[in-house]
């Protein structure tokens, strides 16, 4: 465990499985709901921008800014399209919901690749960043975008969170809407800003990692179970949170790949997911809820 290579590896795919899990996070804080369309954003955002500069010869930056924007459209459907409907008609009940915005995450995932294709689709670095080496250490451009759009975009989030009014009504409505609303937040508006930048974060987490693995319609629910499992294990007590759990998840998947091959990296995950989910559900960091 002392090749610095390994160490740059899990910290590179650490920090997109924590934007993944700050995209899933913001809805929780906002409007106390888990929304596992939170991977197909980022490969319908990744997808477009592939697209775009493939085919209408769009640069990378202008691409991206279509992606973003559209998966802040896509999320901000999927809020009032299917979660504010059937969460009305089941009196506010989590499950119906749960289970219509997996049927959306499959359903954008078909969608996406009758629309772009269903083969990899390459996406460019968004920072003109070269492939360098420090020592013995080979440090490719993808990587750097990777980390410091990462750390950024956690910097922003958490800022916006703790000093902006919005941040601060999103977190009241996700602690407690009943109480929100009866001192006249506009609730449904809050949770459009939750959803809306979630599938903002989410969208900027597929380019940049696209650009270092490529993207494909199918990968949305993948990059959502490792999201998940990130936001598991660092829990919503803290907005850093996720970015604990997701380089913890990458440490496990790249040193239990290196070790013992993919078989042992996707067991080590399981294990470690099992261990989260039977004795530490809350995650590392709890959440306290204000009343």
């Amino acid at each position: 465990m002392s090749d610095p290579q390994l160490w740059l590896a899990a910290a590179e795919i650490g920090c997109f499985f924590a934007l993944v899990a700050l995209s899933i996070y913001l809805v929780v804080v906002g409007a106390d709901f888990f929304n596992f369309a939170a991977g197909p954003y980022a490969m319908a955002a990744a997808m477009l921008t592939g697209y775009a500069a493939a085919s209408w010869g769009l640069p990378v930056l202008a691409g991206a800014a279509l992606g973003v924007l559209v998966g802040v459209v896509i999320a901000i459907a999927t809020e009032i399209v299917i979660v504010r409907p059937v969460q009305r008609r089941s009196g506010g009940a989590e499950l119906p919901a749960l289970v219509a915005v997996t049927a959306t995450l499959f359903a954008i995932q078909q969608l996406a690749g009758t629309a772009f294709g269903r083969t990899p689709v390459p996406v460019d670095n968004l920072l003109p960043v070269t492939d360098f080496r420090i020592g013995g250490l080979s440090v490719q451009g993808s990587t750097v975008t990777i980390l410091l759009v990462a750390v950024v975009v956690l910097a922003a989030t958490i800022l916006w969170l703790r000093l902006s009014t919005t941040g601060q009504l999103l977190r009241a409505v996700g602690d407690n809407p009943g109480a929100a609303q009866t001192i006249g937040v506009g609730v449904n508006r809050v949770r459009l800003w939750a959803f809306g930048v979630s599938g903002a974060v989410a969208g900027i987490a597929g380019i940049v990692f696209a650009a270092k693995s490529g993207v494909q319609f199918t990968s949305g629910l993948s990059w959502t179970l490792t999201g998940f499992l990130a936001l598991v294990i660092g829990g919503t007590g803290k907005p850093w949170a996720p970015l604990v759990g997701g380089l913890l998840l990458g440490c496990v998947q790249v040193f239990g790949g290196f070790y013992f091959g993919a078989t042992g990296s996707s067991i080590a995950i399981f294990l470690i997911a099992l261990v989260f989910f039977a004795f530490r559900p809350e995650g590392l960091f709890q959440r306290k809820v204000r009343v």
